[in-house]
């Protein structure tokens, strides 16, 4: 850990702005990875992508307590982060209900629109549930405490793989193009973490105030993600189980992610 944080003020000098930059580069790569090993695995069982899915959001849902609610109460008191999670959780629901998109589970939402294409409308969904993650990391390395941002930064980019990956998988299911254009609309979708997690670096280093809502803001687009579509996504299926334990098992690689390396 000691070796990353070094490595990272090293190359950023220590200017917030490009720890956000470089932290979001990183995580936006681990979600291209997960995206291109469809590339290499045409078929996977539903059972094995609830199970990822799970993971996924166990090491969310692990993260937005120890990386963001807890740290932000410590900087600011519980007040202004419970804020912070209430307006974020807000946010996303706005966001659901007024931007149209399309999910595999309940169809199309938002304000319809005729010239929007299916493939684009799925988009634009996976692109709001990447919001919150690239913001999560950007108010991490903003909030000064590196260490845990770097932790949160790793627990991110290692749910982004499965994440990557299912994305661009469903999208060749659902009949969006072959291999490769499945791959390109994976990694299409998480690269609006870069620039969410420079604005959110930018944001709470310009205006400390805002650090412990910002906090809160983060791991309550996040939850609110984890309980609004991940949740349901694995459970349609029938394997309630399988992702239970998988998101146990993600709830357990943060925590072990956030005291080895914190």
């Amino acid at each position: 850990m000691n070796f990353l944080a070094d490595l990272f003020l090293k190359i950023s000098g220590g200017n917030i702005i490009l720890l956000g930059l470089y932290g979001g580069i990183v995580i936006t790569l681990l979600n291209m990875i997960g995206a291109l090993l469809v590339l290499f695995f045409t078929k996977v069982s539903q059972k094995l992508m609830d199970a990822m899915l799970g993971f996924a959001a166990g090491i969310m849902l692990a993260a937005s307590f120890t990386s963001l609610i807890l740290p932000g109460i410590e900087i600011g008191g519980v007040l202004p982060v419970l804020a912070g999670v209430l307006i974020g959780a807000f946010i996303m629901d706005l966001g659901d209900h007024l931007i149209p998109h399309m999910h595999f589970i309940k169809g199309k939402e938002g304000i319809k629109s005729e010239r929007l294409k299916a493939v684009w409308l799925f988009i634009i969904a996976i692109t709001l549930h990447n919001m919150p993650e690239g913001l999560a990391v950007g108010v991490g390395f903003g909030s000064g405490k590196l260490k845990e941002a770097i932790v949160l930064m790793m627990a991110i980019g290692i749910q982004n793989i499965p994440e990557g990956f299912s994305v661009a998988i469903s999208s060749m299911s659902a009949g969006f193009g072959k291999r490769f254009y499945a791959a390109v609309v994976g990694i299409r979708a998480g690269l609006v973490e870069i620039p969410l997690a420079i604005l959110g670096a930018w944001l709470v280093s310009v205006m400390k105030a805002v650090l412990p809502y910002a906090m809160g803001f983060a791991a309550g687009a996040m939850l609110y993600v984890i309980s609004d579509e991940i949740v349901p996504e694995t459970h349609r299926k029938g394997h309630e189980r399988l992702a239970t334990f998988g998101t146990i098992l993600g709830v357990v690689v943060m925590l072990y992610l956030d005291i080895a390396l914190g």
